[in-house]
């Protein structure tokens, strides 16, 4: 089978404008973006984007788009190496802290940022940005339960893990710049270690941290 260049072409740059457009909505919000901006940014013509994005607002659900297959490559799948219950779980929340601390988005979290931009402006960002927090939620829960069922925990006592785990991430990542780095992601790391720690049939099974 021949592959069209023009596709894989079209494809890398449809990415490569992802990938922009997704660091300076972290900086400049996600309303702040526009064809014109990445434009610049990359040093190409606005006209030329119009073939992948016909406006502002389908530009910016690409983006969040975009920022869900990031943090899945990130976040969740390396995550998910590790074997099912507590041991997971914290694998997620260490590897969450290991993305921020990377500074691979420029403006720390691109959903926390965004979540508070449009938390109280109606419309199909919004939207669209409810579903991913919903989805990131369940999975959260499922893996509590998953720890459960593998007797890591004692039937109702992670029921309040995935509240938790996005407290201490979004709280980490959002008082990094404040209050240092080093201060933020190790507190958010000790916090929810020694709260396992207390709720696991065998503390033994998580990590030490000096």
């Amino acid at each position: 089978m021949t592959v069209d260049g023009r596709l894989v072409r079209g494809e890398r740059t449809r990415t490569a404008v992802l990938d922009q457009a997704l660091r300076l909505a972290t900086v400049n919000g996600l309303d702040g973006l526009s064809l014109s901006q990445v434009a610049d940014a990359l040093g190409v013509s606005k006209s030329g984007l119009f073939a992948h994005w016909r406006s502002k607002e389908a530009l910016q659900l690409a983006v969040i788009e975009h920022a869900r297959g990031q943090w899945t490559d990130e976040v969740i799948r390396p995550a998910l190496a590790a074997p099912k219950g507590l041991r997971r779980l914290w694998a997620l929340h260490d590897r969450r802290l290991a993305f921020y601390e990377a500074q691979v988005l420029p403006g720390g979290c691109f959903f926390a940022n965004a979540n508070f931009e449009f938390n109280a402006r109606p419309g199909v960002l919004r939207d669209r940005l409810g579903v991913q927090l919903a989805d990131w939620t369940a999975f959260l829960t499922r893996l509590a339960d998953e720890a459960v069922e593998v007797g890591d925990l004692r039937h109702g006592a992670g029921d309040s893990l995935p509240f938790l785990i996005e407290s201490l991430g979004v709280c980490a990542v959002m008082q990094a710049t404040t209050l240092g780095p080093e201060v933020t992601f190790r507190h958010a790391r000790l916090a929810l270690l020694s709260h396992l720690r207390a709720l696991a049939t065998d503390p033994t099974i998580l990590p030490e941290l000096s």
